[in-house]
């Protein structure tokens, strides 16, 4: 019920929980020795819960036993202790009481401090690329004052209970006064130290002025393309495969984001990136240079910017695919809709949702281009196959995705195989988000993949291959490490205590460090694949390496139904997807474009030998030629390249843009002149 993450979490749960029944009952035996123990692991087991951001510290608040409240008892609890061990008509009594009454009392302007200095410091957008030096963003305070003030403030009554403990032991007051003053006169000093920071010279400007510097900005950048996105910081993966291809654009690029959660996770780039968290600010923002607006995902508040008639709006979506998502009816709300190929356009034909044939254009997908062609034969000296399953999706549809019915099977196979084959298991990173047995299934995959990997390095041959390999392993590991710190130097992570209006003050394009930081990021990828042996079993979660990285690794994939199949296409590799949902391989293929060149798998997964055949021996391949076909089909031409159809296709759109928009003027114009109605009655 109180979702612990680990099973270390769950036992500091059970022992906060037992704490506090421990804590009242030796002070009302009294014992000091099973209070001080009993308040000891209180305190250790909230702080581990705190630390690690578990879920139950949440559901504490939720039902009246938050933070302070738990201070608050434990400091009851002490007074208790004092009158039951015979205190209770003593000086120390009344000035524990008075003392904790008066800390207790200062967590309020406490609070309202540091509450007061996070929303000044909280503006109303979030920037990167873009010159706010006219905008006022002073330093934030220390990072230790802010960050979890509310534990640092209240545990400085541990200075209290140690003074009041070591007083009841030794019977000297003077440590129980000791310790009630330290507690007060550091919680007066924690005060007094934000203090300044509340000083108008240490607050950022206010939410007007920035967005008016924001506007100004927008004025002398005058951004003509805009990419649009709204999401949960888990779709950060939409938005980020277009930022190369924002970056390659002619005109002037913008990234427009809703939500602040995702800045954080873009990947480099050196586009200016506006985020606008709220739909009052966005609708008076001067967006009257943008001429073409390009959504990422179909999301309710693609509204705030679809409202604006002087730019053209195209959904471009995150991948291509045959599931009911690329064909959302909400879609015939832009202007236009671009596909890859023109398997885009005949699937909304089919599914005659309302968007017309003249509103669909074919740009190819230009995030593609890395993704190498098949040469015909394995990389390494066996082959490597891809599991990479889609996740389960918003309903209980069977067929969304193969891991409930089909992963154990697949994986089973693949490892078992009887020709060794190496299989890389990339699962898609919503998995078990939503359906607690698809994580299940998600982990003992994960557990087999593992635990294959560890009985093959015992295996003689793979010794040897481990001892060949161990130097060149060595250097690759070291590579990466090398890389890594100046990639974390690059990002600015090594600058702590940077909070959100500090990183838009400071993250401004450099055109220098983005290709740098590209080119690390190659020799990273590079010097990953060199860390482990080309027979070793991996699995692979998180950002990196990228899908396709995986896909260029590998020899063949096994998938399903989603955006992952149609982008594996380009490279001409064999490929089987998962018919979880049973039905039939004709009916499946009818339904599912991209699968016709596919090896289509049962749940059983029996049919992955010939997968197997055609990734080991090109000429045991009868799909080669279908796979071809396909890759056209769904993925448009070679030439031209997908980046000069899609740059053409923007320009086209903002031609029309200011077609529109001239027309409009000339029509108002002429209104304005042509005189009015005479409103006398005729006759």
């Amino acid at each position: 019920m109180a979702r612990v993450g680990s099973g270390s979490e769950l036992a500091a749960a059970i022992l906060l929980m037992l704490g506090f029944p421990c804590v009242m009952l030796a002070a009302i035996i009294p014992s000091l020795w099973f209070f001080t123990a009993a308040v000891a692991v209180t305190y250790l087991a909230d702080q581990y819960l705190h630390q690690r951001s578990s879920y139950l510290v949440n559901r504490l608040a939720k039902v009246r036993a938050g933070l302070s409240i738990r201070f608050l008892v434990r400091q009851l609890l002490l007074v208790l202790l004092l009158a039951r061990m015979g205190y209770a008509e003593e000086a120390v009594f009344y000035v524990t009481v008075a003392c904790l009454l008066g800390f207790y009392g200062l967590q309020a302007p406490h609070g309202a401090m540091v509450t007061l200095i996070r929303l000044r410091r909280k503006l109303p957008v979030v920037t990167r690329n873009i010159d706010l030096s006219h905008v006022r963003i002073p330093d934030a305070p220390r990072r230790g004052l802010i960050n979890r003030s509310a534990e640092k403030m209240l545990h400085l009554d541990v200075f209290s209970f140690v003074g009041v403990i070591v007083a009841i032991e030794t019977g000297a007051n003077a440590f129980a006064y000791a310790g009630l003053g330290l507690t007060v006169l550091l919680a007066v000093g924690y005060l007094a130290v934000l203090l300044p920071s509340l000083r108008a010279a240490r607050l950022p400007a206010s939410p007007e002025k920035v967005l008016e510097g924001i506007d100004a900005w927008l004025r002398e950048y005058k951004p003509t393309v805009m990419l649009y996105f709204s999401g949960s910081k888990d779709s950060a993966y939409q938005v980020n495969m277009w930022l190369e291809t924002m970056a390659q654009l002619g005109g002037r690029p913008l990234i427009f984001l809703r939500e602040r959660n995702i800045v954080p996770q873009l990947g480099n780039t050196s586009v200016p990136v506006l985020c606008v968290p709220g739909g009052v600010h966005l609708m008076n923002l001067d967006l009257s240079s943008v001429r073409v607006a390009l959504y990422a995902a179909n999301v309710g508040k693609n509204i705030h910017m679809l409202r604006v008639p002087t730019m053209k709006h195209v959904f471009i979506g995150h991948g291509d695919s045959d599931k009911l998502a690329s064909v959302n009816p909400f879609s015939k709300a832009y202007d236009e809709v671009w596909t890859a190929g023109r398997a885009g356009r005949d699937r909304y034909a089919l599914a005659d949702v309302g968007v017309l044939s003249e509103d669909i254009v074919e740009v190819g997908r230009p995030q593609l281009a890395p993704i190498e062609h098949w040469t015909g034969k394995p990389r390494g000296p066996i082959p490597t196959v891809l599991y990479a399953p889609t996740w389960e999706g918003w309903d209980d549809n069977p067929g969304n995705t193969s891991l409930l019915l089909a992963g154990e099977n697949i994986v089973k196979r693949l490892l078992n195989s009887e020709k060794p084959v190496r299989l890389i298991y990339k699962p898609h990173p919503f998995t078990g988000t939503r359906d607690p047995k698809a994580r299940a299934v998600h982990l003992r995959i994960t557990a087999m993949v593992e635990q294959a990997a560890a009985a093959r390095a015992s295996e003689p041959r793979w010794v040897e291959e481990a001892a060949a390999h161990a130097e060149e392993q060595a250097a690759a590991r070291a590579e990466l490490q090398r890389i890594e710190g100046r990639l974390t130097e690059l990002s600015g992570q090594t600058r702590v205590g940077r909070d959100e209006a500090e990183e838009s003050r400071d993250s401004v394009a450099d055109p220098a460090r983005e290709a740098e930081t590209a080119k690390l990021a190659e020799e990273w990828n590079a010097a990953y694949w060199r860390s482990f042996g080309w027979w070793e079993h991996k699995v692979i979660t998180g950002p990196q390496p990228r899908l396709y990285d995986c896909f260029n690794q590998s020899d063949g994939m096994v998938s399903d139904i989603s955006s992952v199949v149609s982008d594996f296409i380009a490279s001409g590799k064999p490929y089987a997807v998962t018919d979880s949902a049973g039905l039939g391989e004709a009916e499946f293929k009818r339904q599912n474009t991209a699968v016709r060149a596919a090896v289509i798998l049962s749940n059983s997964a029996v049919e992955l030998d010939e997968l197997l055949t055609a990734v080991a021996d090109r000429d045991a391949d009868p799909r080669a030629a279908a796979r071809q076909e396909l890759k056209e089909y769904l993925l448009g031409p070679d030439e031209p390249t997908s980046i000069e159809q899609f740059d053409a296709a923007v320009q086209a759109l903002a031609a029309k843009a200011e077609a529109r928009n001239a027309g409009v003027l000339q029509r108002l114009s002429e209104a304005e002149q042509s005189p009015g109605l005479d409103d006398t009655p005729v006759g």
